[in-house]
């Protein structure tokens, strides 16, 4: 292709709203144009790798079984109000209705669709295992869309459901499903890490998000580097911390004005912070209390305390719920508590000893609170709520745990027959039994997956794309397109690299040279072939990797295969 009919409208500078890099330079290398708040135009160049992702999707997702399929984005209420998905999905679902008044949604996801098609059709086991999949929009209608495509109101995901016939074969699946994914970041050029996550709204079994490591992300990652264990901030499992034991004292009220968090107890009785046991105040959608317990020291893990009680949802405590539990905002303990809250206690602080807690009335606190001894164990909760941390021991090898930050591009999910009893999808089994089938799906968010290499492959002139998913591979630029000399001899090399197989572009544009070398930094082509007049001299052409800068000159004759040869390692 030539530039001079390519639609890739650069900037200078950014606009004022974005604020990840991969936004920003998606806007100046003219990959992308808001069309509304969280609703992005692609335009050419980030279509191209749009494509090249979702291609390498394609082979993968063939090449493990699955089968490509499309389904309608706008989805009927009552599969929705069936799986009981329609009221719990909340406000992110985008809803709907046609001129008879009939409900519909914009998918968020297609799990009920799927289910509802596969119930209608697969009647036997010989059917399965069955993988479908799509590349298609979906539409989630976010609270505050930001950071381009990292966090949209309409992307482009691909989504695969398996189905099967038993819990092997689910698991079997997801392997697949799994090996696949990592294949696909892999081609993609991506550092990335599988790590352990929470299901979230789409419930079933165990997960994996597929995380591209880069500063920006917005997940922060627990892994180990001394085994393979790796799991999201929300997910990680954490050992349990036992103190030293210690002869138990009796529990003591005392006075602590104006005491009222963990740093100012500390302070003002003057004990370390690891002996004091920390209250977050929560209700759920229903407006019941949930008291969360901690030690002084670590934060409460709110998906984790979700899990524990079995909430949809969180909001921090009115105090008017607090005091009708006959507690004290600030001065919380599960020790003398009236009925009506659920109580979550950290499996951490069941494992201290002497240690302070608030004693539910304002600017008092318990001294020697030993939990075992003083809270209620008919009446508590006990699991690990608490949030992983850098230095935490590793659950798997017991090495300290470190901390990074990613972007989540893919994420892959045991469903079990969470949707298939909802939605009373079965089959005949061997025995010809009516059983329901085990599903999985897994999905990638394309988008995502463009933004996070960018995130992940720049510097301070533009993108580094790598060759697998760059618009265009290779560019040619004659330094003066005015020169016909110079135009012919790169329109040369331009079609000898197209009759080679190479996705290059000639970047024939009357404009200066100094303008057209920083659009190629800037958009990020791999290699970049320069004919300049001492070409025409010499017969040597200039080749620039993108990656490390380097500059390398070819003879004519050799120009065409170096490139090829470079374009192996890029």
């Amino acid at each position: 292709m030539r530039a001079t009919e390519l639609y890739a409208p650069t900037l200078r500078e950014s606009p004022a709203e974005a604020e990840l890099l991969s936004h920003k330079l998606m806007f100046r290398a003219g990959l992308i144009r808001k069309a509304a708040g969280g609703m992005y135009t692609y335009l050419p160049l980030a279509w191209r790798t749009m494509k090249k992702i979702m291609q390498i999707i394609r082979e993968e997702m063939d090449a493990a079984g699955g089968q490509e399929l499309m389904m309608p984005i706008t989805q009927p209420a009552e599969i929705w109000r069936e799986s009981g998905r329609w009221a719990v999905y909340g406000p992110e679902m985008m809803r709907l209705k046609d001129r008879h008044g009939r409900e519909f949604c914009l998918g968020p996801t297609h799990e009920e669709m799927i289910t509802t098609l596969v119930r209608g059709e697969v009647r036997s086991y010989k059917q399965l295992p069955l993988m479908l999949y799509q590349m298609q929009n979906k539409y989630r209608d976010e609270i505050r869309p930001r950071f381009g495509l990292m966090r949209s109101r309409e992307f482009v995901m691909k989504d695969l459901y398996s189905f099967d016939k038993d819990v092997d074969g689910m698991n079997i699946s997801y392997q697949k499903m799994y090996d696949a994914y990592t294949k696909i970041f892999t081609r993609c050029g991506l550092k990335f890490r599988a790590v352990e996550a929470d299901n979230g709204a789409i419930g079933g079994g165990h997960s994996h998000e597929f995380t591209v490591l880069a500063p920006s992300g917005e997940s922060n990652i627990a892994y180990c580097e001394s085994c393979d264990y790796a799991a999201s901030d929300e997910k990680a499992e954490l050992k349990i911390i036992r103190a030293e034991v210690e002869e138990m004292k009796p529990l003591e009220k005392i006075s602590t004005p104006n005491a009222h968090t963990i740093e100012l107890v500390k302070n003002y009785l003057g004990v370390p912070i690891e002996k004091t046991i920390k209250a977050v105040a929560f209700q759920d959608d229903d407006g019941k209390l949930i008291l969360a317990f901690v030690r002084g020291d670590h934060e409460v893990n709110e998906i984790k305390v979700l899990n524990a009680t079995g909430a949809l949802h969180l909001h921090m405590a009115e105090e008017s719920a607090i005091n009708a539990v006959g507690g004290s905002a600030g001065f919380m303990s599960p020790i003398g508590l009236k009925d009506g809250a659920a109580i979550v206690v950290d499996a951490t602080v069941m494992e201290m000893y002497n240690a302070v807690a608030g004693a539910n009335e304002a600017d008092a606190h318990f001294i020697n609170v030993n939990p075992r001894r003083d809270f209620d164990a008919a009446k508590i909760i006990v699991a690990d709520i608490r949030m992983v941390q850098a230095g935490d021991p590793c659950p798997h090898c017991g090495a300290e745990l470190k901390m990074t930050r990613g972007i989540e591009v893919g994420q892959v999910f045991t469903l079990g027959s969470k949707y298939s009893k909802s939605l009373n999808a079965t089959f005949l089994d061997e025995s010809g039994k009516e059983t329901y089938f085990e599903m999985g799906c897994y999905g990638i968010g394309v988008g995502r997956t463009m933004a996070a290499a960018i995130e992940q492959n720049n510097d301070a002139d533009g993108i580094i794309w790598t060759r697998a998913i760059a618009p265009f591979e290779v560019v040619v630029v004659p330094v003066n397109a005015k020169d016909a000399a110079q135009l012919e001899y790169a329109e040369k090399i331009y079609d000898e690299l197209k009759a080679a197989g190479v996705d290059v572009l000639l970047d024939d544009r009357k404009e200066r040279a100094g303008v057209k070398f920083k659009d190629c930094d800037l958009i990020g082509y791999p290699l970049r072939v320069t004919v300049s007049p001492k070409t025409l001299d010499s017969g040597n052409v200039e080749v620039k990797i993108r990656k490390s800068g380097e500059m390398l000159n070819f003879n004519r004759a050799e120009c065409v295969d170096k490139v090829l040869d470079l374009l192996k390692n890029l």
